[in-house]
């Protein structure tokens, strides 16, 4: 699904999804109540929402999805500038953030990404992330850690894998496991670490010291 009040947007987003015989743009939305109906009403397993929207806005569609629609992976389009939003809707479950300039290719993996349980973060979108969950102080290292502890030898490995943006498919074949054990284990580590999403558990290990440096 496409929500974006710029039906130019939608418009060129949906020739570029077209070029993809795995993707089909099931519904569009012009704001963020269209979008949050629309998901429980169609068959959509990605939802790409532009954060900035007149009426109800894209952060608060992902929360809505989040409670209604929870199955449907939100993907939000941003411009570079507009950080200060990314972890309202992290907390909203969000799969991850896309750049609106981003390229056709960009574009068309983040879809793929995203149906498949991967996390979404544009390159440049990740720096400032990162720079402003490090500016946060020790207080964040502290707590991710404690987090990181109660997880087993196994599901730290997992994890790292899961920080630096690896699929369940990656993952298994780096590991030697089924695919089906690797979701197991993902489910079994945002349960333990207390979030929504791979995004979130992602920023977890890099907080926790978990990944490597670059």
């Amino acid at each position: 699904m496409l929500a974006d009040d710029e039906q130019l947007l939608r418009e060129g987003v949906r020739l570029v999804l077209r070029h993809a015989e795995d993707i089909e743009v099931v519904a569009e939305a012009g704001d963020g109540a269209e979008a949050a109906r629309l998901a429980c009403e169609r068959p959509v397993d990605v939802a790409l929402v532009d954060i900035r929207m007149p009426g109800t806005d894209g952060l608060t569609a992902a929360e809505l999805m989040a409670e209604q629609a929870p199955a449907v992976k939100v993907v939000m389009l941003t411009t570079f500038g507009e950080q200060e939003y990314i972890t309202r809707a992290l907390r909203a479950g969000a799969a991850g953030f896309l750049l609106k300039d981003s390229g056709p290719q960009e574009l068309i993996h983040a879809v793929r990404a995203a149906a498949h349980g991967g996390a979404i973060l544009s390159p440049r979108i990740t720096k400032d992330l990162i720079a402003t969950h490090v500016m946060a102080g020790d207080s964040r290292t502290v707590k991710a850690q404690r987090l990181v502890d109660s997880l087993n030898e196994r599901e730290r490995d997992v994890l790292v894998l899961v920080g630096v943006g690896a699929s369940n498919a990656e993952a298994a074949r780096l590991l030697y496991m089924g695919e089906g054990t690797v979701k197991t284990y993902v489910s079994r580590i945002l349960a333990k670490l207390g979030c929504v999403n791979r995004v979130q558990a992602a920023i977890i290990a890099h907080d926790a010291g978990m990944l490597p440096a670059g």
